[in-house]
């Protein structure tokens, strides 16, 4: 059955198609018929929305020889002059446009938006401006401003003005999203939680603000606020499927696995199924040690999306953990041919590998994530403990040094360099890097003697740490 928006869509519709026929007849057959101003509007408007250029410029052409006074159809030559690149003509006719009218907001707007286009943030900022006493949506300038702010890395400024669009309208959901993405950027969930506390208490049913205060939460690993504030924002809108979402995501990092993946599961009642998803519920399955409903939905999400490598990898773990790691093996390999700059899939197959008995390829992957991620301490440990059980002892001392040069305030990569070196009967440059482990930190000097358990008896070694002791 037929609603009436429909019924006056189709209506509209209709007329504008009725006079698009009527401008068509007149310009195919040079005739000469009278349009209205908001005749030659909708016409201009059908064109555009039907992205026919030519004839768009046409009927913007034929509107200013028969209304020259009007400044709304130099505004659309201008709109269309910029959609197409021409940026320096579109200027130009703005110009002429704000000497009949200079109060026009939609001309001060529109001017903005090209200097933005073009990268002029200043000019555009100062256009924007100019629309604030004229326009009655304030909140939409500012939020205008507020984006070019964030072009030019000024998020403090950004910030004030996506304050004052929120306090202007506090429905623009737009300004509130951003506002909150602009406190993620600049690490300021507390100030992020202040903010959206005290706008709830004004606007207490602003679903969008609450899922925001829980995004706020959960960057400070308050889940359990975070799981309230989501709550609130479903008791508005119980089809928020991005908030059911987060939600499971909340519960997940709290290991209420089983909560998680209903609430997981929620979200596919409001919106279509998810590979990202069905990805985390099999991450939840896989938490719990259920094998194989991980695997049935890893499976669901590549179904959904052939290149989400983290399902790919998800596969290939599960399987390991279920003693098949061979065929394992071959999906975390397609894992990393979906992303091989990523070192986690790197580190992953590493490990597996070594596990299979395949040493040379594991160094290789050891090595991909040292150069991927030279800023992961853990992979130098275990890329020198692979090379000393293979007995290449100074190889792995190669390894540890790099490991040291980008770490080196790490005291136990140092304590192990030092092993490594009294291993190899350098004693002197293992005092010396003994020293600096203690210097370090000398709680962690016992990591010493699980990598040389005989150093215990070198007079030297328990000497240097007995001095630090004192």
């Amino acid at each position: 059955m037929r609603n009436e928006n429909e019924d006056f869509a189709d209506n509209q519709h209709g007329q504008a198609s009725a006079l698009v026929l009527r401008f068509e007849n007149m310009r195919q057959h040079g005739q000469r018929l009278f349009f209205d101003s908001h005749e030659l509007e909708e016409i201009i408007e059908y064109y555009i929305d039907v992205n026919n250029t030519e004839k768009a410029f046409y009927a913007i052409e034929f509107a200013i020889d028969h209304y020259p006074g009007s400044t709304i159809f130099l505004l659309r030559k201008a709109q269309l002059l910029a959609a197409t690149n021409q940026t320096q003509k579109a200027l130009s006719i703005l110009s002429s446009a704000e000497q009949l009218d200079g109060s026009n907001d939609e001309l001060f707007m529109t001017k903005g938006g090209i200097y933005s286009q073009m990268g002029l943030s200043d000019q555009a900022i100062e256009n924007y401006q100019k629309a604030l006493p004229f326009t009655e949506s304030r909140d939409e300038v500012y939020l205008h401003i507020a984006f070019e702010f964030e072009n030019t890395g000024k998020t403090e400024d950004a910030i004030h003005y996506l304050k004052k669009a929120a306090k202007e309208n506090p429905e623009n959901e737009a300004a509130l999203y951003e506002l909150g993405f602009c406190f993620e950027i600049t690490g300021k969930s507390a100030e992020a939680i202040t903010y959206y506390t005290q706008f709830l208490d004004k606007n207490p049913y602003s679903e969008t603000a609450w899922f925001n205060l829980g995004v706020a939460y959960n960057r400070l690993k308050l889940y359990e606020k975070a799981i309230l504030a989501y709550d609130y924002a479903l008791v508005i809108d119980e089809s928020f499927a991005s908030a059911h979402f987060n939600k499971a995501n909340s519960l997940a990092n709290l290991e209420r696995f089983p909560e998680a993946i209903e609430t997981y599961k929620e979200t596919f009642k409001y919106e279509h199924q998810d590979a990202l998803c069905y990805y985390y519920i099999a991450e939840c399955y896989e938490k719990m040690e259920d094998f194989d409903a991980a695997l049935i939905y890893y499976n669901k999400a590549i179904v959904l999306d052939p290149l989400l490598g983290d399902a790919w990898l998800g596969i290939g773990i599960t399987l390991d953990c279920l003693n098949k790691s061979l065929e394992g093996k071959h999906y975390v390999k397609k894992a990393i041919e979906l992303q091989p700059e990523n070192p986690i899939f790197w580190y992953v197959y590493g490990d597996l590998l070594k596990k299979l008995g395949f040493i040379e390829e594991a160094e290789f992957a050891y090595e991909k994530v040292c150069e991927l991620e030279p800023e992961n301490n853990e992979i130098w440990m275990d890329y020198a403990n692979l090379l000393e059980e293979k007995n290449e002892k100074t190889q792995a001392l190669g390894i540890l040094a790099e490991g040291v040069k980008n770490h080196p305030e790490n005291a136990e990569l140092v304590y192990r360099i030092a092993a490594c070196l009294f291993s190899l009967g350098q004693q002197q440059e293992g005092l010396t890097y003994l020293h600096r482990g203690l210097s370090l930190d000398y709680e962690k000097h016992t990591n010493l003697f699980n990598y040389f358990p005989t150093l215990k008896e070198n007079v030297y070694v328990v000497g240097l740490i007995e001095s630090y002791k004192k």
